[in-house]
């Protein structure tokens, strides 16, 4: 009798246990489920839900943090099966990953997926790590979200209503970590130092190609993250991703970086540069990167292959979590052994990998609008080949690791964003003069559209030369041996890709403000070629090597003035010093 009992009591708790988790479901369905996989939640809907479940769970909690665009703040949803939401803590002592969503609000698969993510982590239908947090960004662009309609992706096969990609004040958010015009960017850098993610996922949804992918990755590129790091993402952590993914039948593929031609004739790694969330998380050594489900797939199963990949990232988080905080810590101090820092990248065509790509059959027909040749994908035709997939990246170019920088006290928004970024500086407490390497910016390009607010320069080349230069109370020095050695580097170089320089930060240096009238200036320029004999070889030798320069009297005037005590000093002076670590 007593052996008949004992499983029907467990039978009895089992089914009690069940009847809990599908009344907590019914309780929480989310407007994804409601609508049988067509619809978004809105932003209201969103955030609703998520106070709904804080207060339901105390493994969830729910704050409000910093500003955005659109006056409404960021919101942080924590889960922590110990129920303890003190980062400070949390650490020290689990591994921590991020999730963003929304940066594109209508690449809205994130929401809903995060969503059910949450729920089920909390009742229980999926296990619950031990030693990893769970942290998420319910939606990151408010204004976008709240900016909802139908129509504004074009090529995008649901749900029926999204949000729009521009936040309140039409930034692309995904191009804005490192200049951080956004309310919206400064909040996410006060968001990520708080957390110091170990991983980090943004979630999107991809345009481009057709394929048989529901689901594509975007991780960091490996090369540019580097060294131990670099590898372990690259041999480790992306394979892991992809075969767990492949046992539960979801194949996954690297972002298909192409533009109206077929992936089979190879395609290369996409390189996310410090404006992108990936590119700026990693400049702490956080393993990041982008889900990108394929936006001609209906809506439904790319939520749940989101829902599926940030799962299968937790479980990989639970089992290698010590290692990647082993390898993060490592890389914190590497820099120790770098003398020089790579400013530029290229794709190193020595190298590469294989992908058994799964696509359609691209075909070129007439176009019946313009009478010309258009791609077009058949998908009664799948195939599976071979595709050459270009991601090694090489250094192109390099800079000396000073041992710190000096900015002039008066550039405010940059030393503001070090604060924001908690990069360590201190203050020169009294007027002195330092010997120091001095940048002057001697050539660059500059966009000929805006872009995300600027016109952004890039090409940009320097001379440099060792100076004796005053410096004033206040002016900040910024040692480079620090936690924030990377980001310092990026933003400093003016080389760099997305420097401030770059970023128009400093442009007000590149207009001369004082000239010469030519006919005052004649005499003047005789007088400096009597009395300066190398100036007068130099000028007679460019004369005679360039004709355009000896027939323009005036560029001939202006290359003599130049080279006077009587042009401006300020004028392309780079106002950020170098002090070199042998001085």
């Amino acid at each position: 009798m007593r052996t008949l009992l004992v499983p029907l009591f467990l039978s009895i708790i089992f089914l009690s246990c069940e009847s809990k988790v599908e009344d907590i479901e019914v309780d929480f369905i989310t407007p994804f489920e409601s609508s049988k996989g067509s619809e978004t939640a809105t932003y209201e809907e969103v955030i609703e839900f998520y106070l709904r479940l804080a207060k339901e769970f105390p493994e969830i909690n729910i704050q409000t943090i910093g500003e955005t665009d659109s006056d409404k703040p960021l919101h942080l949803v924590t889960y922590n099966k110990d129920g303890d939401f003190n980062f400070t803590k949390i650490t020290k002592n689990k591994t921590v990953l991020l999730i963003n969503n929304g940066i594109h609000p209508g690449e809205s698969d994130g929401i809903d997926a995060t969503m059910l993510l949450f729920r089920d982590l909390a009742s229980g239908r999926i296990s619950s790590p031990e030693q990893t947090v769970v942290v998420t960004i319910p939606i990151y662009n408010i204004g976008g979200a709240l900016n909802r309609n139908s129509t504004t992706r074009a090529n995008q096969n649901g749900p029926e209503s999204y949000g729009f990609r521009g936040n309140a004040l039409n930034y692309d958010l995904n191009r804005d970590f490192i200049k951080a015009d956004t309310k919206n960017a400064r909040t996410f850098a006060e968001i990520y130092h708080l957390v110091k993610p170990d991983l980090f996922i943004d979630n999107h949804v991809s345009n481009g190609a057709d394929y048989q992918y529901t689901l594509t990755h975007l991780f960091t590129q490996h090369n540019k993250l580097g060294g131990e790091l670099g590898n372990y993402l690259h041999n480790t952590l992306m394979p892991a991703l992809e075969d767990s993914l492949s046992l539960a039948d979801w194949s996954i593929t690297p972002y298909v970086n192409v533009f109206n031609k077929p992936p089979e004739v190879g395609f290369q790694q996409f390189m996310d540069h410090p404006r992108y969330s990936t590119g700026y998380t990693t400049l702490w050594n956080t393993l990041g990167m982008m889900v990108e489900t394929h936006m001609l797939k209906p809506y439904k199963p790319r939520v749940e292959g989101t829902y599926k990949l940030m799962e299968k990232m937790i479980s990989i988080s639970e089992k290698e979590g010590e290692k990647i905080k082993e390898l993060r810590t490592k890389a914190s101090n590497r820099h120790l052994n770098w003398d020089y820092y790579p400013t530029k990248w290229g794709v190193d065509s020595t190298q590469s990998s294989v992908l058994e790509f799964k696509g359609y059959q691209a075909d070129t027909i007439i176009s019946q609008v313009t009478g010309h040749n258009r791609l077009k994908y058949n998908r009664d035709k799948p195939f599976t080949k071979n595709v050459v997939y270009y991601n090694y990246f090489k250094a192109t170019d390099s800079v000396k690791i000073p041992e710190a920088y000096i900015i002039k006290k008066q550039w405010k928004k940059a030393i503001d964003l070090l604060t924001l970024n908690d990069i360590e500086f201190e203050l020169i407490k009294k007027d002195t003069t330092l010997q120091v390497e001095s940048y002057r910016i001697e050539e660059y390009n500059t966009v000929k559209s805006p872009y995300e607010g600027h016109y952004l320069h890039y090409n940009t080349r320097t001379s440099s030369t060792m100076e004796q230069v005053n410096f004033k109370e206040g002016d900040v020095v910024v040692y480079t041996d620090q936690p924030g050695f990377r980001y310092i580097m990026e933003t400093m170089e003016p080389s760099a890709t997305d420097s401030f320089f770059n970023w128009n930060f400093f442009d007000t240096i590149l207009q001369q403000k004082e000239g010469f009238s030519p006919y005052v200036f004649e005499d003047t320029a005789l007088n400096l070629l009597e009395n300066d004999t190398v100036l007068r070889k130099e000028f007679e030798a460019k004369k005679e090597a360039e004709t355009e320069f000896s027939e323009n009297w005036y560029a001939q005037l202006k290359w003599i003035f130049e080279r006077s005590d009587l042009y401006e000093k300020a004028h392309k002076q780079y106002p950020i010093y170098r002090v070199l670590k042998d001085n």
